[in-house]
């Protein structure tokens, strides 16, 4: 079973060279790495190239986002599986041995996630993706000690971006004319959008307890005041804000029924009633930037409806 690694990065702190020292040893060693750079800094990629000759390295002259980057790292991966990495990330050195056991499960398994622990390997990050009734991005486990109440394996709804590993059949059974990922959506909410899709094209997603892995959660982009704090809105700019609310409307729009969008309704209205308030009296510019931008790309979002 062959692995491609892709991890984006921003070249923030030293966050790569520990993700990448931890690929080094695995068990299972992948068949090929390959990192996106998406930093501002000057010798970014020599420096790697010289710490890490074996791994493939690819720069754009524009900044690709997190959802672009992963889409050019995917179409450059040759093996039977891929594992989207953030650079902040550092994985047990059986990581993918016990990951790609997932897959094995069930034919239809797509994706599969292990368990994501904080930095401090003590507090959860994530037992898995779902859909929440307020039609959020819901992390299983987010914030909670690790007292083993996620050892037992299970199907889940998807997988977090943090740590994604799919099969590459999936990931071509699905794509459309806009890619693998949506690459309007910059970054937030690209998990739950694919991995909704995925469900919607009838593949399954796993999670396995036994494959761990250690996230410094918001490393990549928030400040270090922010880092491993559970209320993320707060430490965000008002760009990463706004793409925030507008990836969430975007995933609904894309991925939910007439159906489901009624029965959820009341939740919906009440989850955009607080997250409007915060808004209104904390970020104000986030409103400036939504009603300048969003609406522009609500034609063009519902006929990628129908396209993706």
């Amino acid at each position: 079973m062959t692995v491609s690694v892709i991890i984006v990065s921003v070249g923030a702190k030293d966050y790569i060279k520990f993700c990448l020292d931890s690929l080094l040893k695995q068990s299972h060693l992948p068949s090929e790495i390959i990192v996106i750079d998406n930093s501002s800094r000057p010798n970014f990629v020599q420096e790697l190239n010289r710490l890490y000759p074996s791994v493939k390295i690819y720069s754009s002259a524009n900044n690709l986002f997190y959802t672009g980057a992963l889409n050019k790292g995917i179409q450059l991966a040759r093996a039977e599986f891929i594992l989207c990495l953030n650079d902040d990330v550092v994985l047990d050195k059986k990581f993918i041995q016990e990951a790609l056991a997932g897959f094995l499960v069930k034919e239809k398994i797509g994706l599969v996630s292990g368990k994501i622990l904080r930095g401090n390997r003590k507090t959860l990050d994530s037992t898995g993706l779902f859909l929440s009734v307020w039609r959020t991005a819901k992390e299983r486990g987010y914030g909670q000690p690790d007292l083993g109440q996620f050892d037992k394996n299970g199907f889940i709804f998807g997988v977090s971006g943090s740590a994604a590993f799919y099969r590459k059949e999936m990931l071509e059974a699905i794509k459309k004319k806009g890619g693998y990922f949506d690459a309007d959506f910059r970054m937030f909410y690209e998990d739950l959008d694919i991995s909704w899709r995925a469900q919607k094209y009838g593949w399954l997603a796993y999670y396995v307890p036994t494959a761990l892995i250690y996230h410094v959660r918001g490393g990549s982009f928030r400040p270090d005041s922010g880092i491993d704090k559970t209320i993320a809105r707060k430490y965000l700019s008002d760009e990463l804000h706004y793409d925030l609310i507008k990836n969430r409307y975007l995933t609904i729009l894309k991925n939910e029924t007439f159906l489901g969008f009624l029965l959820h309704l009341v939740p919906i209205l009440i989850y955009d009633s607080c997250a409007w308030t915060y808004v209104i009296f904390f970020r104000p510019k986030v409103i400036k930037l939504f009603f300048s931008r969003f609406f522009t790309k609500i034609n063009e979002k519902m006929h990628k409806r129908r396209i993706f």
